[in-house]
């Protein structure tokens, strides 16, 4: 099956890396600023993301509001301290305080308030009142009162948002590979700058949840589009600094949220400023320039025109001055009319092509199943971090700066050792923290447990960051949007599992403690079958990624001879456009010429002959000549032009 992927695309495939980048400028100054303008995305998109926590957090103290016709008659407020109002009103449950959901209901006539009276525990009638906490004086939760009761709305509403995260990330990846990188960004910013607008004027939290999750769809397009290109543009020694320091971007968005909701006090006026960094972005409609369409998809999916005016505009733009040839059969574009041909046809692949591979489809599944992993199993992280201390920001910062640390780490290790060596040493570090917190948990000291749970937080960070350029690395160009829309939807996944729990009231965290364990030393064996895309050129065609093989792990020594078994024959070369250019080339050089390129003499006479032995001579050589001549004409006549004779 892949063998005819294969052979339907080989006629129509150039090597971008090694002769398009080259002639456009490589990683120029102009490559350079593109690069700089899609990392502000990963910014904004990571203030819209990130907010969802501020929205959904349950103040750490709140009861129910005392209700006056509960009380008996008799009672008077006056004679009353706001602590002992409070004290009547209000149930006292041991170990946490006053009831969060129940108030007393006393008799009517009853004048007894030390307890000795029966009284009858309800529901709160008139609603809750909240001690602010986390910077947010009100949030979706303390506007429409989803606690208690209505608790299960709050992980409900975040699974929502997840969902739209994975719905966009398949159908806006998909988008991307068949409109362009530009267009997916263009539609993915526009909606979800308006969509980010409509959330600030909902009314209700049905409205809120459904524009929450159509708003989580275009922001997966716009994190997408912009990853992609960003890579794209790069050449393999900085592919990794540049994904990183997106990296860096989206840890400086999360420093800075916790500050702007102290300011903002309202989740309306928060929502408006995290959706504001979405409107400067749609400037980028206005300038092309800072944000131009993927060269390298342009030429995966054979649209030539668009490709050689876009390559024109990156060579003019980071300087490239490419003098005129004399013949254009030497240029590159007469080389890609050469090898497209002028009636060529744009193509476009979908994910669904990946039924047809056996590489690619292997790598997608693996990378989505290590990022599944490294998602999911945080939540079995942080869950211990609350027995340190109950305080929103303790966590909050304590994952930023593992996060943080897990971008230094990739970035200090990854290109020394590799893209799969690391990847594995994270999977591993992730399951053994996972299993020591597991299994000796209630044996350890509290500061064991913390250092055990930082580590496992930071590997699984790690773990997830690095899946997803491993995975953005190895898909080909023709379905990398749809591809690493797949993965990047399977780590939605993972972090949607921690919302299941908490939508059970954290009744199944040791079997989700128990299952994401498991599927990190599981990891461990898939990810031995990855290849390795260390300083290696990004796959185009889908012939490309099923060409990539897995490497050894540990490789051999350098003084280690190894030979073939058998001495075989070199296979033969297949068609190369560029050497069919060089033939041509110099074929026309060379008929141009106007001095020839030797001289044809006829043999010096023996002076030792007489006259007639001369004569016969003389016949006998241009006899033999004529023959020799007409014997080998068939074959002179194939390497020089008939004008030399």
């Amino acid at each position: 099956m892949a063998a005819d992927t294969d052979d339907s695309e080989a006629p129509l495939h150039m090597d971008y890396e090694a002769k398009v980048f080259p002639h456009s400028g490589g990683y120029g100054r102009y490559n350079r600023v593109v690069v700089l303008f899609s990392w502000f995305p990963n910014f904004a998109v990571t203030l819209n993301l990130l907010s969802d926590i501020f929205f959904t957090h349950i103040p750490e103290s709140y009861h129910c509001t005392p209700d006056p016709e509960l009380l008996p008659s008799a009672f008077l407020l006056s004679n009353f301290s706001r602590q002992g109002y409070l004290n009547v009103a209000i149930p006292w449950v041991n170990g946490s305080g006053r009831s969060h959901c129940e108030l007393f209901k006393y008799p009517p006539n009853t004048s007894d308030f030390s307890g000795h009276v029966p009284r009858e525990r309800v529901s709160c009638t008139r609603g809750w009142d909240y001690v602010h906490s986390a910077g947010l004086h009100t949030n979706f939760v303390t506007e429409w009162n989803l606690v208690c009761s209505d608790y299960w709305k709050i992980p409900l509403q975040h699974i929502c948002f997840m969902m739209g995260w994975i719905l966009g990330y398949i159908l806006l990846g998909t988008l991307c590979d068949w409109l362009g990188r530009r267009r997916g960004f263009l539609v993915s910013i526009s909606l979800s700058s308006v969509l980010g607008i409509a959330v600030c004027l909902s009314n209700s939290a049905v409205v809120f949840l459904l524009l929450r999750l159509s708003q989580g769809a275009m922001l997966a397009g716009v994190f997408l589009s912009s990853y992609i290109v960003r890579l794209e543009l790069c050449d393999p020694p900085h592919r990794l600094m540049v994904a990183m320091i997106s990296g860096f971007f989206a840890v400086f968005a999360e420093l800075l949220l916790p500050g702007v909701a102290v300011l903002c006090r309202d989740w309306p006026i928060l929502q408006a400023v995290v959706t504001l960094p979405l409107l400067l972005l749609l400037s980028y409609w206005c300038f092309g320039s800072v944000f131009p369409e993927s060269p390298r998809w342009l030429l995966a999916t054979a649209q030539i025109p668009q490709f050689k005016q876009s390559v024109q505009g990156f060579s003019t733009r980071n300087g490239v001055c490419r003098r005129d040839e004399i013949y254009p059969g030497e240029t590159l574009l007469s080389e890609i009319d050469s090898v497209y041909g002028e009636d060529c046809r744009p193509s476009y692949h979908s994910v669904l092509e990946l039924r047809q591979t056996r590489v690619i489809w292997k790598n997608c599944l693996i990378l989505s199943f290590t990022l599944f992993i490294g998602t999911g199993i945080q939540y079995c992280f942080t869950r211990n971090l609350h027995s340190f201390s109950t305080n929103f920001y303790f966590s909050y910062f304590l994952r930023v700066i593992t996060g943080a640390l897990a971008c230094v780490f990739i970035c200090v290790t990854v290109e020394r050792f590799g893209r799969r060596g690391i990847l594995l040493l994270s999977a591993i570090i992730t399951g053994l923290s996972s299993l020591v917190l597991l299994a000796l948990t209630q044996y350890l000291r509290g500061g064991l447990v913390l250092v055990l749970s930082v580590v496992g937080l930071l590997s699984s960070q790690a773990l997830a960051m690095l899946s997803v350029f491993f995975a953005c690395e190895v898909m080909p160009t023709v379905v990398r949007g749809g591809c690493l829309g797949l993965v990047m939807a399977a780590g939605c996944v993972g972090m949607a599992a921690s919302s299941l729990m908490e939508l059970q009231n954290n009744s199944g965290y040791f079997l989700h403690h128990v299952i994401f364990a498991s599927f990190a030393v599981l990891s461990v064996l898939s990810i031995m079958l990855l290849p390795e895309s260390k300083r290696k050129p990004l796959p185009d065609s889908l012939k490309d990624g099923e060409n990539q093989r897995r490497p050894p792990l540990f490789l051999s020594r350098p003084d280690r001879v190894s030979l073939p078994l058998l001495c075989t024959r070199p296979p033969l070369s297949a068609y190369n456009p560029e050497n069919y250019s060089r033939l041509v080339s110099a074929t026309r050089k060379m008929l141009t010429k106007e001095s020839l390129p030797y001289r044809i003499s006829a043999p010096a006479l023996s002076p030792l002959l007489s006259g007639s032995e001369t004569q016969e001579q003389e016949n006998e050589t241009q006899d033999g000549y004529v023959r020799r001549t007409s014997s080998s004409s068939s074959v002179t006549n194939l390497n020089y032009p008939s004008s030399v004779f």
